[in-house]
């Protein structure tokens, strides 16, 4: 009955929804059991049914690795990012992380320098109609073109809380290794780690000072 009589706001969110996949080629919704859904989602506990895709559907099946870590990155440790994310994807891995301050712009941006890489992919808290933060604009754009945007929120959703611990998910299910390269022991990079452990895949850390709060969750 419910879905026979939509609400008047679903009715709206859908409206967006067509509207925001009419704007270009390059925007895409999937669903499980379609060609371009990531299969590695499908190995985990909570598979997302509808994702929003804006970039290149083909990168969701490159083998991949997550790299998260804190938004109040030292220097150290966003040189870290860089340095590894640029080195993998030159080795062929897709770099899976989440748009934020910090250590995911670091590992976002190491990934879009390497040569011949395996593109990049960032999973968002946030309708992809918006970019949050909005510093990441030109980032996000860098993103689209060279790999994908990436949300299960549909266009004109805002940047709620609770949305971020929740996108953790898809970041850690997508990638069969998770990377930490910076965390304070209350962090949302371990909610990751955590989740990536639970879903079999592996994870690693990058050790720092033991005078440092950033390397303690590590």
């Amino acid at each position: 009955q419910a879905l026979h009589s939509p609400a008047d706001e679903t009715e709206a969110r859908l409206a967006a929804a067509r509207a925001w996949l009419a704007g270009g080629a390059d925007r895409h919704a999937l669903a499980p059991g379609g060609p371009h859904y990531p299969t590695a989602l499908l190995q985990t506990a909570a598979p997302p049914l509808l994702l929003y895709l804006q970039g290149e559907p083909s990168v969701l099946q490159r083998p991949a690795l997550a790299i998260v870590g804190s938004r109040s990155a030292t220097p150290q440790g966003t040189a870290n990012a860089r340095a590894f994310a640029r080195d993998l994807a030159a080795r062929g891995w897709c770099i899976v992380s989440g748009l934020a301050l910090g250590i995911d712009a670091a590992a976002h941006e190491g990934a879009l320098a390497a040569t011949a890489a395996a593109g990049t992919v960032a999973v968002v808290g946030t309708g992809l109609d918006r970019v949050v933060p909005a510093a990441h604009r030109a980032l996000a754009h860098r993103i689209g073109a060279a790999g994908a945007l990436l949300s299960e929120y549909a266009p004109g959703t805002p940047p709620l809380r609770q949305h971020f611990p929740e996108r953790n998910r898809i970041i850690a299910g997508l990638a069969q290794g998770t990377l930490v390269v910076e965390a304070a022991l209350a962090s949302g990079s371990l909610i990751t780690a955590r989740l990536a452990s639970e879903a079999g895949r592996e994870v690693f850390a990058i050790p720092g000072s033991i005078h440092s709060p950033q390397a303690r969750g590590c």
